[in-house]
């Protein structure tokens, strides 16, 4: 495509040079080719003159069809006629007898009548199915018929043809898939191409809006049941059908938002090396305090459930009152954590960690103990619990200086009605 292309600017760029009045040479070197070269296009061309409109790329404008409908006239190749306008000849040739117009004289460019006798003395018959695509090109119908053909949307094999959506209809109604209708029909009406159908239009008749010939209800016949095409990166990607609409952050009680209520948590995964180990991290949001859950060997759903369940468990129940997570499949256990714990979980918006923001500076705190691309299957329990406590000891500056164990401590020795102000 991009030889072609240069090809055609070369021609042009040439052309122009010598209908300029510039010498021969002068052109060739204008137009980057050498004189052999210039020489062969002017033999080539004869006396046609070709397109200098501007390159339309792939498709052929109506000046180039113009030029292949003189050049045909005027006794040119085909070949000829493709280095005149830089194409390829199979552009040419699949151009001429794509929007030729056939003859509707007999005998002229089409076979001879039945019982006709021989021609008159002087009277030319085609030698070819070609020769006679060629004398029936015209630039103009050529044009129409092009753009007829690129007009969208197209007719569907289904449009005006109620006998086959009859036959397609009662198959899937019978539950047949559309490959199975396709190989029936052909089996059915070998002599009637009308009745054949590719599986793909009977899918597209039936997944795209506004086709209306099948029946929208006859998707629910598909094996599948379904009403639109699934795309295949959808069907790539894990799933997260335990992920409902009323488990959206979205949905979390409002007073989470400004950390001035205490017992809304926020929790994910630290992952090793090659994301085969992994460590449980849940901070709550009003006092920063961190919990780890040990995940020694595996942090599938299963393993994640068993080891939140205790440690949330053993929270009074003031301090349980929701849990932000990422939408990871480790969470795919959630609705037993929250009847076990009596914990309301939700689940973060996608690519959306800001939603998560303590949990997430609490990680990064916490890759000055547990790096990244380490094994962190070697840590114990014991090792774990070292570590939290190390950071709820710490003084914070969004707690007035206070560390977070001394900001729980206060939060469960206060009465009920009060609460811990912080800074977001």
């Amino acid at each position: 495509m991009g030889r072609a292309r240069a090809l055609r600017g070369q021609v042009r760029e040439f052309w122009r040079a010598r209908l300029e009045g510039l010498e021969h040479d002068v052109a060739c070197a204008r137009a980057g080719v050498s004189q052999h070269t210039g020489w062969r296009w002017v033999r080539e061309v004869g006396g046609m003159i070709p397109d200098l409109g501007e390159s339309t790329g792939r498709y052929l404008s109506n000046a180039e069809r113009e030029e292949i409908s003189r050049g045909l006239a005027a006794g040119h190749s085909q070949a000829e006629i493709a280095r005149a306008l830089g194409r390829d000849p199979g552009t040419i040739s699949r151009e001429i007898t794509r929007n030729h117009t056939p003859s509707l004289r007999p005998g002229r460019h089409g076979p001879p009548r039945p019982n006709a006798g021989p021609p008159r003395p002087g009277r030319r018959v085609c030698a070819s199915p070609r020769e006679a695509n060629e004398r029936a090109y015209r630039a103009h119908q050529a044009q129409a018929k092009a753009e007829a053909r690129a007009r969208r949307p197209k007719p569907t094999k289904f449009a005006g043809h109620p006998e086959l959506v009859t036959e397609v209809q009662w198959r899937l109604k019978a539950h047949w898939s559309p490959e199975q209708i396709t190989a029936e029909l052909r089996e059915r009406f070998p002599d009637r191409p009308e009745m054949w159908v590719s599986h793909e239009t009977i899918y597209q008749e039936l997944y795209v809006q506004g086709r209306g010939q099948l029946r929208r209800e006859l998707h629910h016949c598909l094996r599948t049941g379904r009403a639109l095409r699934r795309p295949r990166a959808f069907t790539e990607r894990s799933s997260r059908s335990y992920i409902s609409p009323e488990v959206m952050i979205s949905q979390r009680p409002a007073e989470a938002d400004d950390r001035a209520v205490p017992g809304h948590w926020e929790g994910d995964l630290i992952l090793g090396a090659g994301n085969a180990s992994a460590i449980g991290t849940l901070v709550e949001r009003s006092t920063r305090f961190v919990m780890l859950l040990h995940l020694p060997e595996r942090h599938d759903a299963e393993t994640v459930r068993d080891a939140m369940i205790p440690a949330i468990g053993a929270l009074p129940a003031a301090l349980r009152r929701s849990l932000a997570w990422d939408q990871g499949s480790e969470m795919a256990r959630h609705h037993e954590i929250r009847v076990a714990a009596d914990l309301p979980i939700y689940f973060c918006d996608p690519h959306s960690p800001w939603q998560r923001g303590s949990n997430e500076n609490t990680n990064g705190l916490l890759r000055q103990y547990f790096p990244k691309g380490s094994d962190l299957s070697i840590h114990t329990a014991a090792d774990l619990a070292a570590v939290a406590a190390e950071l709820n000891g710490r003084p914070r500056k969004t707690l007035d200086w206070r560390c977070p164990a001394r900001a729980i401590d206060q939060l469960l020795s206060a009465p009920p009605t009060t609460g811990v102000a912080t800074t977001p």
